[in-house]
């Protein structure tokens, strides 16, 4: 280094040679991603890798024909030993039917019950906005056949039923899904598994936050 040339003057010069064969363009096409925002990402079997991810959280999943829907939440009422379930006003109405075949009470949400008065109550069951095979997770906008909020996160199990074709690939697919729902100011809930945290020694508490037991019925 001569008396001239300081260190600043060095660090630059170095930085200089590293950066010569740098594109001088944008970043973004210096490497260059085929993806594109909302769009299905390459997962070969959707439907697959959402029952997979499911169990991952463990979450119990039936995947069964749209006809065998009614039966199978009938079957999961019984084997559940669920005695009383809420019921939002816009289920299909065979899934209420399904309810009292597996021999359990229909509790109607009209007047809104109290949160004392769903606490009280095994189970809710409700339809979906759209399923994540990626991440495991399904999403309620609450509409009529979802109910508000409060039925989903009070009573201990959430059975829900999801259709094959609200399964999608990734997160940014499932926000294209739901912009529709933000723009008409719906609450989003995000559901990956049975509610479960744990403290800072990771004692794991469940049915903190929502319901313990998430049984999944995916009707193809």
């Amino acid at each position: 280094m001569t008396a001239q040339t300081s260190a600043r003057d060095v660090i630059f010069a170095r930085i200089r040679e590293a950066l010569r064969d740098v594109p001088q363009g944008p970043p973004e096409q210096d490497a260059p991603i085929d993806w594109e925002y909302g769009k299905p990402a390459g997962i070969e079997d959707v439907l697959g890798a959402f029952v997979d991810t499911c169990l991952d959280y463990k979450a119990v999943v039936e995947r069964v024909r749209s006809a065998d829907v009614p039966e199978t939440i009938a079957r999961l009422v019984h084997e559940r030993g669920l005695a009383t379930l809420v019921a939002p006003a816009g289920i299909d109405p065979a899934w209420r039917q399904a309810v009292q075949d597996g021999g359990a009470l229909v509790v109607d949400d009209d007047p809104p019950l109290s949160a004392a008065e769903l606490d009280q109550i095994d189970a809710v069951v409700t339809a979906a906005r759209v399923g994540i095979a990626d991440t495991g997770t399904i999403v309620l906008d609450h509409a009529p056949d979802q109910g508000r909020r409060a039925l989903t996160l009070v009573p201990d199990t959430h059975l829900c039923v999801i259709r094959a074709e609200q399964v999608v690939s990734d997160v940014p697919e499932a926000v294209q899904r739901l912009k529709e729902s933000v723009r008409e100011g719906r609450p989003l809930t995000w559901i990956s598994g049975g509610s479960a945290t744990s403290d800072i020694e990771l004692s794991r508490v469940e049915g903190v936050h929502g319901p313990r037991n998430l049984l999944v019925v995916l009707a193809e």
